[in-house]
């Protein structure tokens, strides 16, 4: 397998699509790239971040469940310039941070935060 060309999309599973829309149009500084009555995604470089009402997210998953909403299942990781700058910048939107800024021992200094629906995005430098 060769995943040389990065990751194409990652789908999260959200209860409140509009505050999740939302949130991540404020987040991200972005527009939303596409919508429908299920889903709305902004891209992030190559990859799409797809935003899915849990009613859909069955059929993508089956014969899997879908987790529960609230534990942390994933870190999705960000890699900036400037950690701290990043930091500023959600700040200024109102976003807190779940830790950081911090000099990691294996290198990186990094910060997360949380979207509305508990998934964590860590910036890293």
């Amino acid at each position: 397998m060769d995943v040389s060309r990065g990751l194409f999309a990652i789908t999260l599973i959200v209860e409140d699509l509009p505050a999740a829309k939302a949130f991540y149009g404020l987040a991200l500084g972005q527009d939303v790239a596409f919508e429908d009555e299920h889903s709305a995604v902004f891209r992030v470089g190559a990859t799409m971040v797809n935003l899915l009402r849990v009613e859909a997210a069955p059929e993508l998953v089956e014969p899997a469940e879908v987790g529960a909403p609230g534990g942390v299942r994933a870190v999705y990781t960000i890699p900036v310039e400037d950690v701290d700058a990043a930091v500023a910048e959600l700040a200024a939107k109102g976003i807190a941070l779940l830790n950081g800024p911090m000099d990691r021992p294996w290198g990186p200094r990094t910060a997360s935060f949380r979207d509305p629906a508990g998934n964590v995005w860590e910036l890293s430098s």
